[in-house]
């Protein structure tokens, strides 16, 4: 027993050294920026994810070219209006609802969800980082995802595949991640250092000043819907998704045309839609809803993987939310937000937010002809994501069927 009580002591020692090491070099490459290269873009340009071995950190006076090919820093950052508004919320002042702690109700419910009760109606926060200029011109599609700040090596690999920004006039499609932030402890402050980092490198981070947990991924809904009110203007179309699925961004664009011309189209909104869902009420269960909470059937909502809506709903949605009380599990308050504008999402079977297969072991989850055919699939790691990007756009694979939209 004791000899086992050594060993476990030893494994943390040397995990704590790793990871030590590992944000030493980290930072180290972070701050090594080359200063000319830095006057010329107007921006820190470095990399600390390369899963495909080579080097991807190339610059050249017209953007930041990777290795990879397509992937560049966009330029419309030189095209921000003056006359930009600003985000409204300067300052965090939430106090908790003490009056709640009296009801009867509060004192069964679960002790897990009495600070989400007690502080339910604090909705909007402070913006760490903001990128107005990203709604600047004429966007077709814009893609927001939702991110931690630990995983830079997913928001990596989406911006080498299915997230690389396109400016060609007509289409042109941007980039967003969704960040919170983390909890304060001892890696809080290099944890943040780092993404302001990533962020000076690629400008593509929106970021707000609450904790970054399952039961706030709402606060990254209501805020992405204020922020998208207030600077998104000519943004056609939103895509907002995880940061863990692969998204076939040709057909998401195919799918567009080819319903240009509906009368309705100011009010879409598909995905893989889920009906007759009801709370969960298994306490170890991470969808866990006690009854004090929620009673009934949840609205029809979209599974979270992937969604896309018009930019007219999605101003519509605004409004809506702020006469709903937050939940906890973003996509069924999502759901109640369609309820009250009256829009039922629309199902499409190329969303499949539960992998190709729910059987993950089936070999058509690995087919990339499949995934030339879907929109989205949920899930895949980052090295998997880079992998199969390649291989559906590998002109040598040959596919006997094709989806059309």
């Amino acid at each position: 027993m004791e000899l086992c009580f050594k060993r476990r002591r030893i494994l943390k020692t040397f995990l704590s050294m790793s990871f030590f090491l590992a944000t030493l070099v980290t930072i180290h490459r972070l701050t090594n920026v080359n200063e000319s290269q830095k006057e010329t873009l107007g921006f820190k340009a470095t990399a600390y994810f390369n899963p495909a071995g080579p080097s991807y950190n190339q610059l050249s006076n017209k953007g930041l070219n990777l290795s990879q090919p397509g992937l560049k820093r966009t330029q419309h950052l030189d095209k921000v209006p003056h006359t930009s508004p600003k985000w409204d919320i300067p300052k965090s002042i939430c106090l908790e609802n003490q009056a709640l702690k009296k009801q009867p109700w509060f004192n069964k419910m679960d002790t897990r969800f009495h600070q989400y009760m007690l502080l339910r109606h604090c909705r909007y926060f402070p913006m760490l980082l903001n990128h107005p200029e990203k709604c600047h011109g004429d966007v077709h599609l814009l893609i927001v995802v939702k991110s931690l700040i630990e995983q830079y090596d997913r928001r990596e690999a989406i911006r080498r595949t299915w997230g690389q920004e396109e400016e060609n006039g007509e289409k042109n499609i941007r980039t967003l991640f969704l960040l919170g932030t983390t909890s304060l402890g001892k890696d809080h402050r290099t944890l943040q250092r780092l993404i302001q980092q990533e962020d000076q490198i690629y400008g593509d981070i929106l970021q707000w000043d609450f904790l970054d947990t399952f039961f706030n991924l709402t606060l990254k809904e209501v805020n992405f819907l204020k922020w998208f009110h207030t600077y998104c203007p000519r943004v056609e179309f939103v895509f907002k998704g995880d940061d863990d699925i692969f998204v076939n961004t040709k057909n998401i664009l195919d799918f567009l045309t080819f319903r240009k011309e509906e009368p309705n189209l100011a009010s879409l909104f598909v995905g893989d839609i889920i009906h007759r869902a009801v709370p969960i009420r298994n306490k170890q269960s991470k969808y866990y809803i006690p009854q004090e909470m929620f009673i009934g059937p949840y609205p029809v909502y979209a599974g979270g993987g992937g969604f896309l809506m018009s930019s007219g709903l999605a101003k519509r949605l605004l409004p809506a939310s702020e006469k709903i009380p937050l939940f906890p599990i973003d996509d069924v308050f999502l759901g109640m937000c369609l309820k009250a504008v009256s829009v039922k999402p629309k199902f499409h079977s190329g969303f499949r937010t539960f992998g190709i297969s729910k059987r993950r072991t089936s070999a058509m989850n690995r087919d990339p002809c499949f995934y030339r055919s879907l929109l989205v699939v949920h899930r895949l790691t980052a090295p998997d994501l880079v992998k199969m990007w390649h291989t559906v756009h590998n002109n040598t694979i040959k596919c006997t069927k094709s989806v059309h939209f």
